[in-house]
């Protein structure tokens, strides 16, 4: 029995295809930091769009442009004032190191100081002493030139700007851009789609908010409770914690063993209590401010957590960890309309991550 000719047609549109899906992973690839900024974007829209809601109902008379440009001033006015709040004190701090730095590099030269007794104690002073030419090398090479620092804070900047005007544009002119999209379908289906929406808005928006505020607790009370043991560079130190703490799992423990290290340098007591406050405090975080804060977000078992920050780890870095919970939480929400609509069992309107009595069945 004789096979048919694949068709000419068909033999182009799969050529087609492949080159059209080869060039889109190209243009990915070549637009990958736009569209990281496009990305951190959306997810700072979605948490500044209810306050652009909330002040449009308590004010009647403000028009959208102003209450976005009012939310958005507001916003940037508090990020530049945490800016300063610990900018100031590390300033300050790194004068201070600055000044002090001859002095500590002559005393663990000689075994004197903390960093001193302790490479004595370890027997590592030794061979610190023994390798001076090559750890001055190496200090050497880790200097970053003038330009190229200059060139970073630039880049940085720039994102910064990019990310500020997109997502100023995203809450302007997101809900008309919505509004006309969902316009061109029927009318159940645009039921359906902005109360999927809505449950991912809440829930990353949830998830921002309350991982924020976490972080800011925790670098407080490390920064109090160093300030009181006296352990130097305590602002630092307190920054480092709260900015790793951002990073589910994992942070709380990198920042804390940082902490306590530098804390157990200073002297013994103050390590000991370091490790005390960072034991008692990482328990009273896992059990106390994430359910009460982040109850009403993104409901993920700890595998599956894992898993997600692991794989978004490895795709983008430190942002990938930092999304990989809203991000699954978003998809968790899509596939269990999905699976509800196959079933024919539509999810309640009101639903978000879970229903409001707490089960996980969308139906």
């Amino acid at each position: 029995m004789a096979t048919r000719p694949v068709p000419v047609r068909t033999i182009l549109a799969t050529i087609g295809l492949v080159l059209a899906t080869y060039v889109l992973l190209e243009l990915v690839i070549q637009a990958r930091r736009v569209l990281i900024w496009a990305v951190i974007a959306v997810f700072l829209a979605v948490s500044l769009h209810p306050a652009v809601e909330a002040l449009q109902r308590r004010v009647p008379r403000c028009r959208r442009p102003v209450a976005t440009l009012l939310v958005f001033l507001a916003a940037a006015a508090a990020v530049g004032a945490v800016v300063a709040l610990f900018v100031i004190p590390l300033a300050q701090e790194g004068s201070r190191f600055a000044g002090r730095l001859p002095a500590m590099i002559r005393d663990t030269q000689a075994g004197r100081g903390p960093v001193g007794n302790l490479l004595e104690r370890t027997h590592a002073l030794r061979y610190v002493q023994q390798h001076q030419a090559q750890i001055r090398a190496f200090a050497t090479g880790l200097s970053t030139p003038a330009l190229k620092f200059i060139r970073s804070a630039a880049s940085t900047a720039t994102g910064a700007l990019t990310i500020f005007v997109l997502a100023y544009l995203m809450v302007l002119e997101g809900p008309k851009a919505i509004d006309r999209s969902l316009a061109l379908v029927d009318e159940a289906p645009a039921a359906r789609i902005r109360r999927v929406g809505a449950a991912c808005a809440r829930t990353v928006n949830g998830y921002l908010t309350g991982n924020l505020l976490i972080s800011i607790i925790c670098g407080l009370l490390t920064y109090v409770v160093l300030l009181v043991s006296g352990v130097p560079f305590a602002g630092l130190l307190a920054l480092f914690v709260a900015l790793t703490d951002l990073i589910p799992l994992v942070g709380a423990t990198i920042g804390a063993a940082v902490a306590s290290t530098v804390a157990f340098v200073h002297s013994l007591p103050a390590g000991i209590g370091a490790i005390v406050f960072f034991i008692v405090y990482q328990q009273a975080e896992n059990h106390l401010l994430q359910p009460v804060i982040l109850s009403r977000t993104v409901k993920l078992n700890p595998l599956t957590v894992l898993l997600a920050i692991l794989i978004a780890a490895e795709v983008a870095g430190i942002l990938g960890a930092l999304l990989a919970i809203p991000v699954t939480g978003i998809v968790q929400i899509v596939l269990k309309d999905i699976w509800a609509h196959r079933g024919g069992r539509p999810p309640r309107a009101d639903s978000g991550p879970e229903n409001a009595d707490g089960s996980d069945d969308p139906g």
